[in-house]
């Protein structure tokens, strides 16, 4: 029987999936398959004479150089990485096998297109470092800063941001990156508010150039590039609450798998900062009075112990300023609950504005309210606080239409004169507002020296 021998057209090698490309020793392509189009997205007659390097991503050439040089010296190269930026200045990684021709001084690589698969093995490494970041960041600046080194390692981001969206009160925020870390030129804060505002206001990604077709064209086939921004909603079942924005540098340009992959990882991001922001409310609400968001009785005895340890540390001394409102029951019975609770959180600004950042006022419980003072030089400055807040009490409060006025009555103790501990500073300050309230209110009293 007569066997046939297939002898293969010119254009079979056109039909493969991977590229082929050929280099001459100067880096320059001689030969391409029609594949390369498919992959590199220049045509056959763009790349021919074109060197080589100039098509590797800015920071894979060095070690492309190096293999390609060892490839040279006759080392065959089955499975090297790097990455290439397309003409529409997309990033593609490429598997190469090359090997070099001694006789026909060339180098001859196939080029096999794994970026999806990068794509996936990089976003389910990313799944999991969003949950590491989600378990372990402590609040949400710490946790956008894991954000932002898991995303680095899915997108080229000379920039990255994240705006927040508070709907109760129409305001947008940055929380990340903060005030002091941003890098952002005004040009590039500008082009954040832009973007974020519109992802937010619309609901959907946004991918913007700054730049027309043609321009972008341009750009890149001069080799100077342009900055490219994209924006994606982050989405809960409360509706959009912000945006991730990215900035990518002058090397490469975002495209649409690059917006469906931030995408994917922004619902993520989202389900994370909910909870994250679920649990700094549970805190605050374990931690701070509702009504007048003061300090609650909890959170001050944590300050205190805090503070009594830094004095005996610095030998310094503490100020206890133990607080109450004189016949406060009468405005309840009188103007009702809701008067009393406007009058509650009256007084709780009136002493903030007599304090210092350094100075806690805590609502205690009822119309009790606790002052700590810390890092003063003479007990005389508790005094002065306590009179300063006397004082600003004693101007009337407007109770939706009534004016009335409320008299404090005020105990003072210091630490060391008074107590040694928390308890009975706490003790020897209530024992002197008693005694204040004893001698007809509305002054302070100072506990007496121990015995």
């Amino acid at each position: 029987m007569k066997t046939s021998t297939y002898v293969p057209t010119d254009n079979l090698m056109d039909l493969l999936l991977d590229a082929i490309c050929v280099v001459d020793k100067c880096g320059h392509f001689v030969f391409v398959s029609a594949a390369c189009e498919r992959i590199f997205g220049f045509r056959a007659d763009e790349m021919l004479g074109k060197s080589m390097i100039e098509l590797v991503h800015p920071e894979d050439r060095s070690k492309t150089l190096q293999v390609a040089k060892e490839v040279m010296a006759g080392t065959h190269q089955p499975h090297f990485e790097n990455r290439y930026v397309r003409k529409d200045g997309s990033i593609v990684h490429i598997l190469w096998s090359a090997r070099w021709s001694e006789d026909d001084q060339v180098r001859i690589a196939v080029a096999h297109d794994i970026t999806q698969r990068n794509r996936n093995e990089a976003l389910q490494t990313a799944l999991y470092g969003i949950s590491e970041a989600a378990h372990w960041a402590k609040d949400l600046p710490g946790l956008f800063l894991l954000v932002h080194q898991i995303i680095a390692e899915l997108l080229p981001a000379i920039n990255f941001s994240v705006a927040l969206y508070d709907e109760h009160n129409q305001e947008l925020s940055f929380p990340y990156p903060s005030e002091q870390q941003s890098a952002l030129t005004a040009d590039m804060q500008l082009n954040a508010v832009t973007l974020s505002t519109e992802v937010i206001r619309c609901g959907k990604s946004l991918l913007h150039s700054g730049l027309t077709p043609a321009q972008l064209e341009s750009a890149v086939s001069l080799g100077t590039g342009a900055h490219s921004w994209l924006g994606v909603p982050l989405k809960s079942h409360r509706g959009t609450i912000g945006a991730l924005l990215v900035q990518s540098d002058t090397s490469a340009r975002y495209n649409a798998q690059d917006q469906e992959l931030l995408q994917f990882v922004s619902t993520q991001v989202a389900t994370t900062i909910e909870r994250q922001q679920m649990l700094s409310r549970l805190q605050h609400m374990a931690q701070y009075d509702q009504l007048t968001q003061l300090p609650n009785r909890e959170l001050l005895r944590d300050r205190l112990q805090t503070a009594l340890a830094r004095a005996r540390r610095n030998q310094s001394q503490v100020a206890l300023l133990f607080l109450d409102l004189d016949k406060f029951k009468q405005i309840n019975d009188t103007l009702g609950h809701a008067a009393g609770d406007l009058l509650l959180q009256g007084v709780a600004q009136r002493i903030q504005l007599c304090l210092r950042e350094v100075d806690t006022v805590a609502r205690f419980g009822g119309d009790e309210f606790i002052v700590l003072l810390e890092d003063f030089e003479s007990a005389d400055h508790a005094c002065t606080v306590a009179e300063k807040v006397r004082q600003r009490l004693n101007q009337p409060f407007d109770l939706n239409g009534h004016s009335r006025t409320i008299l404090p009555s005020i105990g003072i103790a210091l630490y060391p004169q008074h107590a040694q501990d928390e308890q009975q500073l706490l003790q020897h300050a209530d024992n002197a507002m008693y005694q204040a309230k004893t001698d007809g209110g509305n002054r302070f009293y100072i506990s007496p020296e121990r015995e």
